[in-house]
């Protein structure tokens, strides 16, 4: 009688499993861990492989990390599912015929130089008296836990329910003549002091900075080593700043600002002005990292879903609803990721990516989230463009990296890289990262 060994398939996958675990293992040992610039850092690894429900790898997956822009991960997951196909642009409702009464949706594409198309301004340009409501906004300007010294940074534009042109002020020069975008003279150029000719606004050399007071609207010029051309710097989103925004803009008779209604004990139908479509948002929100993009585009889902444009709401509400199962509750406090204070573990954001995956599937995903040497992963994964689709991450200390990969062997992978408190560049820590991912790629 002879005797063999059969094998089920359950035993060979968990052979499988634990023969590639240790093959990752070494490879994380000896392309992260002994990397210099990775010596002091506090890594944190998840590798899994959705078509098995199985982890590849897990190296401190359940341990917390300060993630920067992956946070835009959540973000994105929840503006796919809540804002629908197309952007609510705003809401109006018509007063006797003739008044437009407007109720922002924080849509940060309004007037937006990257969107050609504007739907609500063409609708807005029909009325001459125009009310805008601030009654559903419950939000700072800034997030919790910003660095509030970067306030004057194109990174960190304020939060506003009606952005426009993209909340910042840009300055260039047009021969020796200082110009402002939006071009808006009566207000850019009575609060801007150039340091050079104020009166005439003009300057006489390219080296120039632009800064702003942190608590209004007023710029300063100053003298700089490095010349520029054009310059950007966020303004202050004050109600009634915009308000002058608008008139200037719309050239209508009288635009105005409204926390509540006096008077009015009635509520009149109000119609949806959609404006853009929902991913020709999301794109450039994670392909550039776009801050801006991410904090406006929660209070978007928090304004659909709740009524109200509450970040710490609508995170409560979504981690109580759609993120009740991940791994690890994580401590979530913004949109961008700008803040320290959130912590989220690399085996969360593999939750949330095939989370992301099942309910929107791979094509959508794929014109979302950048491939190799496009956006933030520009010059990275560059032979691997069209196998992995990643969201990037860098504060001074942190490093990270969480997408989807294609395997040679064509096996859908996600996967998250977490890096804090290294003290290298973080060029030097990409490197490492994209040499281990690479690796996992040309092996299996």
């Amino acid at each position: 009688m002879k005797y063999g060994l059969t094998l089920t398939l359950p035993l060979l996958v968990f052979f499988f499993s634990c023969s590639v675990s240790k093959q990752i293992a070494k490879s994380a040992k000896e392309n992260v861990f002994k990397d210099d610039a990775l010596q002091t850092a506090h890594v944190g690894i998840s590798i899994y492989e959705p078509a098995t429900g199985k982890y590849w790898y897990n190296y401190q997956g359940d341990r917390y990390f300060v993630p920067a822009s992956n946070t835009k991960l959540p973000t994105c997951y929840a503006a796919m599912k809540y804002l629908g196909d197309s952007l609510v642009g705003a809401r109006v409702a018509i007063i006797n015929g003739s008044i437009l009464e407007m109720f922002p949706s924080a849509d940060p594409t309004f007037l937006h130089p990257d969107f050609k198309t504007q739907p609500v301004f063409k609708f807005l340009k029909q009325y001459n008296t125009i009310r805008w409501y601030l009654t559903s906004a419950q939000f700072m300007r800034w997030g919790n836990g910003w660095s509030w010294n970067d306030y004057d940074g194109t990174d960190m534009k304020e939060r506003s329910s009606l952005p426009i042109y993209g909340n910042q002020l840009t300055i260039f020069l047009s021969g020796d003549t200082l110009k402002g975008f939006p071009v808006l003279p009566s207000i850019w150029f009575s609060i801007v002091d150039s340091i050079y000719n104020g009166s005439t606004h003009t300057v006489n050399s390219y080296k120039f900075s632009l800064e702003r007071n942190i608590d209004k609207n007023q710029f300063y010029l100053r003298p700089s080593n490095r010349s520029f051309s054009k310059l950007t710097v966020p303004f202050r989103a004050e109600p009634d700043f915009i308000s002058k925004i608008l008139n200037d803009t719309l050239k209508a008779d009288n635009i105005s600002t409204f926390g509540t209604a006096p008077g009015i004990t009635y509520d009149p139908p109000k119609t949806v002005i959609h404006s853009q479509p929902t991913d020709s948002l999301l794109k450039p929100m994670m392909h550039r990292s776009d801050n801006f993009f991410a904090e406006q585009s929660l209070l978007m889902v928090s304004n659909e879903l709740l009524g109200v444009m509450n970040d710490a709401k609508i995170i409560d509400t979504l981690l109580k609803t759609d993120f009740k199962d991940l791994p690890q509750k994580p401590r979530w406090v913004d949109g961008s990721g700008l803040s320290r204070y959130n912590l989220f573990t690399p085996q969360d954001f593999v939750f949330i990516l095939n989370k992301m995956k099942t309910d929107f599937g791979m094509d959508r995903i794929k014109t979302i989230l950048p491939t190799g040497n496009e956006g933030t992963l520009s010059s990275r994964f560059v032979r691997d463009s069209n196998y992995i689709f990643a969201k990037t991450g860098t504060l001074s200390g942190v490093v990270s990296l969480s997408g989807f990969l294609y395997t040679k062997k064509n096996k859908l992978l996600v996967f998250s890289v977490l890096v804090n408190n290294h003290n290298s560049s973080a060029s030097q820590i990409r490197s490492a990262v994209e040499k281990f991912i690479d690796g996992i790629r040309q092996k299996y």
